[in-house]
This record gives structure tokens, C-alpha cells and sequence, in this order.
């Protein structure tokens, strides 16, 4: 049954284009955008939304990386971890995720992928699919991930497991040097899957092959991967040198300087940067001490580490991140829309759906301050906070 529509009106809408409509009129019915227009007057009768003049109207935001929140973790497996994820995400302006797997023993992994394959929740984010991360990554770039549970790449287990999660895998953080690593991504380029580049020490060379059978991504920038060096370009510099190579960043100035940020931002640019947080379940909570892949996580001051100081995930917010971004030179909000959304949408290959406020798109929007603090959130037409 048709439902009456509702208005978002006011601030300035944002685009990947580059392009911007101030004061825009956005008609939003049963969960889609119908309408952007620039009318002056909604119809005298209509629900309409009033944003403030120097606030920012966004496409929700999309989070390919996240283990859990608010005590919630992929990996409990549960309906109520996925529910507790979705109904919290709002906050932050982001309207849809991949959850966020870790390396860990074969049964936890499946029965996360089977918990996913059956969740069914519409309050909140949208629940877009699994992201594979580990376990068939290097021990040398283990990072947080348990090593007794790294396994070598193998395509046949990871056919077995999209069958599993009928489908879901949408991502697969992979280590393409480890013996099958290539096979694995034959594997996944053959079902549609995103393959990505993380937890990995492989070599320029490697990747150059890598590229050439389908590699796409790469897991955040510069952590758990071998660095660049004057000798070895490693992972960072093959990502710089690649045409294609699309690259996650955790900007929470903990994981990555701003400088080297800038850096990356500079040489890669909007279209192939994706701002993720890499959150764990610690998120939300304040300080205190947590689990992460069964390994211990103490939480102080905004930083996640193990007990040896290994970085552990992080506690970082998406809109957390729009702010640290915002504070780099040249930056502008079509960039922001970009790096949150757009270029998301369109890995994920649902860019007709999702990445930008087109009539047809899901309402999925977000209002926020010029300096990047969230005021409002709606999933599909329906504000969540």
C-alpha cells in the first residue's frame, strides 16, 4: 500500500559529480526518493523536515569494515549482535554495512556466515553482506587477527563458505602471495566477490599478477600490510603506483597520521579512497576491556590495543572520520561524499540504489554541522537515531 509522502527541506545537498543544490526539496515515499527539486513550498498538507540553512544533506553513509559496536561483535553469531549493530550505526550517519568477519576457528567463522545468510532486520542499517577478513591471510602481517588461526587461501573452502552464507561474502581480505592466494582470487573474481589486499606481505610483483587476475581493493591503508621501501615498493607502494587498486582508510589519527593521510589523499585522490572504521565491539562504551577474536582488548582513550600494544580494530565513529577529513587541505563535502558513500556503493554494485539522493535511490540521508557532527539520520525514509 502507497503511503503519503514525506519532505526534507533546506541546507545544501551534496553530490559525487562535484555538483550541490541548495535549499533542495527531497519528496521521500515508501523508503525511496521520489523527488529533488529546488520548489520553494512543499504542498500546504506534507510532513516535511525543516534543515538548517548551514547544514549538510549527504547520502548515508557506508561502512565496508566493521567488526561490532556498542558490545555487539560479528562473531557472536547472533541475531541480537547484527539487531544491536544495525539500531546504533544511525548515530553516526552510517545507513548501511558489510559485517565484518575476523580469523578465527572454521566453526566460529561459519556460524557467523550462516547467522548473517539468515538475519533479516529493518530497523537501522542495512545489513549488505559479509566481509570476509581472514583467516587466509600472512603470519608476518598477522596484526591483531590470532595466528594459530591463520589457514593458507583455499578456493574450495571459500566456495563452500559463500554457499554457506547463500551468497552474502561480498568482500575477502586475502594474503594473494600465500600458496593459493591466487587460486582463492581466480575463485572470487569468478563469483563477483571483491577481492582485497590486507594482512599481507606480498611484493610488487605478486601484485602486478594479482591485478591482472582481478584484485580491486585493498585493507586499510598501510596497516597489516609490508610497507614501502626504497628497494621493494611492498603492498603501500603498489597501491600508490596501481591504476585500479581502490584503498580503506581508518582515519582516527591513531592507525594513520594526518600527514601520511594527506599523503595517501593526495596520490590516490576521492575516487579511490574509502573511509572505514574498523570498529570492535568496544565501540561506544567508553573505556574499558573488551574481547576481540577470543584475545583480550583494553580500550583507553579512544585507542584499541592487545596486551602487547598491537592495535586491535578501533573505536572510531564514520562521522568521527568525516571530521579528521574535513581538516585536510582542499577537502569539500562532494569529496566526503565520495569517500563515505559513492565509492562504496559502487564496489558493491549498487550504485543505482545507494551512493547518492537521485529520485529511484534508497532514503538513505544524512544532515550534518559544517564541521561534521550528525543531526540526523534516515534508513530508507525512516529517521533513526
Amino acid at each position: 500500500m502507497m503511503t503519503n509522502s514525506m519532505y526534507i527541506q533546506g541546507g545544501t545537498l551534496y553530490h559525487a559529480d562535484g555538483s550541490e543544490i541548495k535549499h533542495p526539496l527531497i519528496e521521500i515515499r515508501d523508503g525511496k526518493v521520489v523527488s529533488v527539486t529546488t520548489a520553494i513550498e512543499a504542498p500546504s498538507d506534507a510532513d516535511v523536515f525543516h534543515v538548517a540553512d548551514d547544514d549538510v544533506i549527504l547520502p548515508g553513509m557506508i561502512d565496508l569494515h566493521i567488526h561490532g559496536s556498542y558490545g555487539a561483535d560479528v562473531m557472536d553469531g547472533t541475531n541480537e549482535a547484527l539487531a544491536m549493530m544495525s539500531r546504533t550505526l544511525p548515530k553516526e550517519g552510517v545507513t548501511a554495512y558489510l559485517a565484518t568477519t575476523i580469523t578465527d576457528e572454521e566453526q566460529t567463522i561459519e556460524q557467523a556466515l550462516k547467522n548473517v545468510a539468515g538475519y533479516y532486520h529493518d530497523r537501522g542499517a542495512e545489513l549488505l553482506g559479509v566481509h570476509l577478513e581472514g583467516p587466509f591471510i600472512s603470519p608476518l602481517q598477522a596484526g591483531a587477527q590470532p595466528k594459530e588461526a591463520i589457514r593458507q587461501p583455499d578456493a574450495a573452502t571459500f566456495r563452500r563458505w559463500q554457499q554457506l552464507a547463500d551468497g552474502y561474502i561480498r568482500l575477502v581480505t586475502f594474503a594473494p602471495e600465500e600458496e593459493g592466494g591466487l587460486e582463492l582470487l581466480d575463485a572470487m573474481t569468478d563469483l563477483g566477490v571483491i577481492s582485497s589486499i590486507g594482512h599481507s606481505h606480498a611484493t610488487y610483483d605478486v601484485i602486478q599478477e594479482a591485478e591482472k587476475r582481478g584484485l580491486t581493493h585493498a585493507t586499510h591503508l598501510f596497516n597489516g600490510m609490508r610497507p614501502l621501501h626504497h628497494r621493494e615498493p611492498g603492498v603501500v607502494g603498489s597501491i600508490y603506483l596501481s591504476k585500479q587498486l581502490k584503498a580503506e582508510l581508518i582515519f582516527d589519527g591513531v592507525h594513520v597520521s594526518p600527514e601520511v593521510a594527506r599523503l595517501s589523499w593526495q596520490i590516490l585522490g576521492s575516487d579511490r579512497l574509502m573511509l572505514i572504521t574498523d570498529a570492535m565491539r568496544g565501540k561506544g562504551l567508553g573505556d574499558g576491556d573488551f574481547e576481540l577474536g577470543g584475545q583480550p582488548v583494553a580500550i583507553r582513550n579512544r585507542e584499541a590495543r592487545l596486551s602487547d600494544g598491537t592495535l586491535a580494530g578501533s573505536v572510531l565513529t564514520m562521522d568521527q572520520a568525516v571530521r579528521h577529513a574535513l581538516k585536510l587541505p582542499g577537502i569539500q563535502w562532494t569529496d566526503i561524499v565520495k569517500v563515505t558513500s559513492y565509492n562504496q556503493a559502487k564496489s558493491l554494485k549498487i550504485d543505482d540504489r545507494k551512493g547518492a539522493l537521485k529520485p529511484g535511490y534508497d532514503a538513505d540521508i544524512v544532515v550534518m554541522t559544517q564541521d561534521g557532527t550528525v543531526k540526523n539520520t534516515w534508513c530508507k525514509g525512516v529517521e533513526r537515531q
